[in-house]
């Protein structure tokens, strides 16, 4: 079947923080877990041109049917700002994500390759957000073994003969031989890709010698080519982003990264994919290298389709959905509430977010008192509207309590318990996703009895809440969270409306660091407008964009970016924009001074040490 014929799809971060157990150096050509056998690779990466149509059909890689994009209000291309020029970015060595590994395969083979399926372990959480464990994840001899299989899995369906028309643009002149040319030319268009900079000639060289050996032994090319393309796919500077850095010109004694690490760092921060041959051609040609060039190539970006797939991977990361993967709730107390509507809860978040953001260009702040969004026929019956056919735009009429993403059932049941709701999980995921602060963990041994097992004259939240903070022990922490969670009582564990519990009628008042309120919409207006949600996000994605690590110097960079995100309108876009461009993003710490640098070099002096084959692009 020719697999540009089935419909485009996405995937989404499944991840959960786990312990990664046992680690890996990171070897120039293998990864070699600190206990047990090394595996080699070979890296590559690059393009068919027939895999190049297959991305276009696909329009982004599934872009959603969200509506035309509206005109936007990023600076002009001359108004370049770079921000505090001291701030610089240590060298650092980033394990790519499941999803921006398999983003890159789509690109290179078409979506369906997706359909191979694989189980990468995910980061540990660390600073609130997935990506910045990226930055010091290790690889376990388990995790080597699956990014095996998922090799060989791909490498089997790209040389098959349902998928080698369209993603191999030559053909061999006897498919029971080898030959060189067809092989050099699918490989090293493959390699550039993949290694996310052009082979050297060794390189090259060694990976058409392996295809062409295993032709001859196996007496087919296509099985030689698959072998081939599967130990490119094993490459670490396939699975890793090593940064690479050099002096920068105009400023002497200075280091910056180069072109082809800076364009990898652009694309996993606005695409959450290693860069297409656009971008690499572009770092190819300098464009990259100047700061006009840069402001071009990444307006060209943040008018791509692929835009929707970075946002949404960035707010699926930041408002932990990854916890849908394990969500349930109790089918006796919420029969309504399956796993789809799970699935379409955390769905229609992600969709309202990149209409709100990218379609309309809007104001971040108005996420949170939007009445417009999307829903599904599993959402219909929560919400208590008529089922649609199937996606379809929805505004919730006048006088609606659904307002805003607070009030969404994504929010509400993934911040409750399986068979009741818990304004205290509510407002501290208010507290710590949207306001980034840190909300102490309960110390230990807690009574809870006066919430799980309550008084039969104690029947709302409210009164058993009450109850419970009687204990001083609990009521420091609950002051911070219950004030605003009790507003979202009018939604229960499964996030439907209701207007008692347990008979008594419900009361939603609260208040937010003195701002008082009456239901879960004065909530939202509040929320609105609290100089700290803005802050928060910022923080978010800068530290998604760099990776986290503490500096003396962040308090300088925050400061800028909050007053530029603030002059702009709180326009998602724009700020993306001021950190692509700023020093920050792209100006290194002296590889003398780099820990990272250190770490990088001298793993292939150890590979070249133990005799084992090393690989690189230049």
């Amino acid at each position: 079947m020719n697999p540009r014929s089935k419909p485009c799809r996405r995937s989404f971060s499944t991840r959960e923080p786990a312990d990664h157990g046992l680690r890996a150096t990171v070897r120039a050509g293998q990864i070699v877990p600190r206990h047990g056998r090394w595996i080699s690779w070979a890296a590559a990466f690059g393009i068919a041109p027939v895999a190049a149509l297959v991305l276009t059909s696909c329009a982004g890689l599934g872009a959603h049917d969200v509506g035309p994009r509206q005109a936007g209000t990023l600076p002009a291309p001359s108004v370049i700002d770079t921000g505090p020029q001291q701030a610089t970015l240590p060298l650092r060595v980033t394990l790519l994500s499941q999803d921006q590994y398999f983003n890159l395969l789509a690109y290179l083979f078409g979506p369906d390759i997706r359909s191979v399926g694989a189980h990468f372990a995910p980061f540990i959480r660390t600073g609130g957000l997935l990506e910045v464990g990226a930055f010091s994840a290790g690889v376990s001899t388990e995790q080597v073994e699956e990014f095996q299989r998922t090799a060989t899995a791909v490498a089997t369906k790209v040389v098959s003969p349902e998928y080698r028309d369209f993603v191999i643009p030559c053909k061999p002149a006897d498919p029971n031989r080898a030959d060189e040319a067809c092989a050099r030319e699918f490989l090293t268009s493959v390699g550039r890709m993949l290694y996310r900079r052009p082979m050297d000639a060794a390189l090259q060289a060694q990976v058409v010698q392996k295809a062409n050996v295993s032709a001859t032994r196996l007496k087919d090319f296509y099985a030689g080519l698959g072998l081939a393309l599967e130990g490119m796919l094993m490459a670490p500077e396939v699975h890793f982003v090593i940064d690479k850095a050099e002096p920068d010109p105009a400023r002497p004694g200075q280091w910056r990264l180069d072109a082809y690490t800076l364009a990898s760092r652009l694309s996993l921060l606005l695409w959450d994919s290693p860069p297409d041959s656009d971008l690499l051609g572009a770092a190819q040609r300098g464009e990259l290298s100047t700061l006009a060039g840069r402001a071009r190539v990444v307006d060209r970006m943040l008018a791509s389709p692929r835009l929707e797939a970075g946002v949404r991977a960035f707010f699926d990361d930041m408002l932990g959905f990854d916890d849908f993967a394990t969500l349930a709730k109790d089918p006796i107390i919420y029969p309504d509430f399956t796993g789809l509507t799970a699935a379409d809860a955390r769905e229609q978040t992600l969709r309202t977010i990149a209409d709100q953001l990218i379609v309309r260009n809007g104001d971040y702040r108005d996420l949170f008192t939007t009445t417009d969004t999307f829903i599904s026929p599993s959402l219909a019956s929560l919400y208590g509207v008529a089922s649609p056919p199937g996606w379809t735009r929805y505004q919730s009429p006048p006088g609606s309590e659904r307002v805003g993403l607070l009030t969404q059932i994504s929010f509400l049941a993934d911040h409750a318990h399986p068979g009741r709701s818990s304004p205290t999980r509510r407002g501290k995921a208010l507290r710590e996703l949207l306001l980034c602060e840190n909300v102490p963990r309960p110390p230990p041994n807690v009574d809870f009895s006066k919430v799980e097992n309550p008084d039969p004259s104690l029947k709302t939240m409210r009164q058993r809440l009450t109850a419970h903070r009687s204990n001083p022990v609990c009521a420091g922490c609950h002051r911070i969270t219950d004030p605003i969670g009790l507003a979202l009582e009018n939604f229960d564990g499964a996030g439907e409306f209701r207007t008692t519990e347990n008979g008594a009628p419900i009361d939603a008042s609260g208040s937010l660091d003195g701002k008082s309120f009456t239901d879960a919409i004065g909530l939202g207006l509040v929320l609105h407008d609290d100089p700290q949600l803005p802050k928060c996000l910022v923080t978010r994605v800068y530290d998604y964009a760099t990776g986290g690590t503490p500096r003396s110097d962040d308090k300088s960079v925050l400061s800028y970016l909050n007053q530029r995100f603030a002059a702009g309108g709180y326009r998602l876009p724009a700020l993306l924009r001021t950190i692509a461009l700023s020093s920050v993003f792209s100006e290194v710490t002296p590889p003398a001074a780099s820990p990272s640098v250190a770490k990088v070099a001298g793993t292939s002096t150890a590979a070249r040490s133990a005799g084992l084959p090393t690989h690189g692009g230049h």
